[in-house]
């Protein structure tokens, strides 16, 4: 019995180690020679170069200075000769009767407008579907971070339940709207008779676009000078920055072109042609990419070169820019981006990339046109809109599941059961 019961544990313990065997060379296996994948995607590969510059633009600071002001144009938004800019008072006394007026004018003009709709009676579901059809859109605008008429969207629906609530309060007797009506009509009155006294308007005497920041850089940076400054009056500006006038209203922007003077090394600017256009990114203080054209390539100053570029784009939106770090983008390539180690060459030489096209490996020639650290930018040798379909099968795309690693790969292996 002792003997038969050693041969048993001998039996167990050798296909223990047999079992044991096998899990570890299949753990081994799995880790030394497992694929690893990737998803390729279509890249942009940039050739830029930082630089530091002004903005240049002809402005007219506005004459008007108050330390009560109230402006009636947003920042960027285009004035037209003779329209008012601004509001000035002389004390807070003035203000505030200002902004008493403005209410009383938006309360008539919700009165006269409920009186206008007098004797209807389907006002009430009609106002409140236009209510509720207002709420829906400023939800929806708040939700999509889309404030550009969130003010005007809010008065539109103040002015609404205004006009129900009336209509409801009221009765629809109408002798009475009239008679509210009178009576702010008389007050609106007699505060714009008091204003004459102690509130001046300004008015734009030229058209523009306006701005409220006045930096003290608009009699420094004109279009005028801006092809004679050099490297060095660039440094100076920047370090002697000039101080904004205390209490100005504002300023326009009157002509519709506008500059980016920087200086850049001579290296550089040997890359840049006077008529080229050039991609010029903002990312700082603003975001975006304008296409600008190189207006001057100046003379050359202790190694450095001042370079002009201008543009009719985007006025409204770099209205508060002036000094700016900006990429120039000398020339971009599209393709695709594939990491460093999963290109290859073939038996002939030709460069590549494995791709998992169904369960099989499949080998996709491909030409490098970008080098970027750790990835290259590829372009299939192929192209996916050959006429004939099964070539153009054979085409590297975005989205293409690219092999990193796997052990003995070759055009066709099985690589997914």
């Amino acid at each position: 019995m002792k003997q038969g019961h050693i041969l048993n544990r001998i039996v167990m313990f050798t296909l223990l180690g047999a079992i044991l065997a096998y899990l570890g060379a299949s753990v081994w296996q799995n880790l030394t020679g497992r694929m690893t994948t990737t998803i390729s995607y279509s890249y942009t590969l940039d050739d830029e170069a930082e630089a530091t510059g002004f903005l240049v633009r002809a402005e007219y600071v506005l004459p008007e200075r108050s330390a009560l002001a109230d402006v009636l144009p947003a920042e960027g938004e285009k004035v037209a000769v003779n329209e008012t800019v601004a509001y000035l008072y002389q004390d807070a006394a003035a203000l505030e009767r200002r902004q008493t007026i403005r209410k009383l004018n938006m309360e008539l003009e919700q009165l006269n407008e409920t009186a206008s709709l007098a004797g209807d009676l389907s006002d009430s579901a009609r106002l409140t579907d236009e209510i509720m059809a207002e709420l829906t859109s400023l939800r929806a605008s708040v939700s999509s971070r889309d404030f550009t008429s969130l003010e005007d969207d809010s008065l539109k629906l103040k002015s609404l339940v205004y006009q129900r609530d009336y209509t409801y309060e009221s009765g629809g007797d109408a002798a009475g709207l009239q008679t509210r009506i009178a009576d702010i009509s008389s007050q609106r009155e007699s505060l714009i008779a008091a204003a004459g006294q102690d509130t001046s308007v300004v008015r734009a005497d030229k058209s523009g676009v306006y701005s409220g920041v006045v930096d003290g850089y608009e009699s420094l940076l004109t279009p005028d000078n801006v092809f004679s400054l050099t490297p060095s009056t660039l440094d100076s500006m920047a370090v002697n920055a000039p101080t904004g006038e205390a209490g100005a209203v504002g300023k326009l922007i009157t002509g519709t072109r506008w500059y980016f003077v920087c200086s850049v090394s001579e290296a550089q600017s040997k890359r840049l042609t006077e008529g080229w256009q050039v991609k010029i990114r903002f990312s700082r203080d603003w975001s975006g990419e304008v296409s600008m054209r190189v207006e001057q390539v100046g003379q050359a100053e202790n190694g450095r070169v001042p370079i002009v570029f201008s543009s009719t784009h985007y006025l409204s939106d770099i209205t508060l820019l002036r000094r700016q770090t900006v990429d120039i983008v000398y020339s971009s390539i599209t393709g695709i981006r594939v990491p460093k180690n999963a290109l290859l060459q073939d038996e002939a030489g030709q460069w590549g990339v494995f791709a998992v096209v169904g369960a099989q490996a499949e080998f996709k020639s491909v030409t490098i046109v970008g080098d970027d650290e750790d990835y290259y930018l590829v372009q299939p040798l192929i192209p996916a809109t050959d006429l004939n379909k099964e070539v153009a099968k054979k085409a590297l795309r975005p989205g293409d599941e690219i092999i990193l690693r796997a052990d003995g790969l070759f055009d066709g292996k099985v690589v997914r059961s």
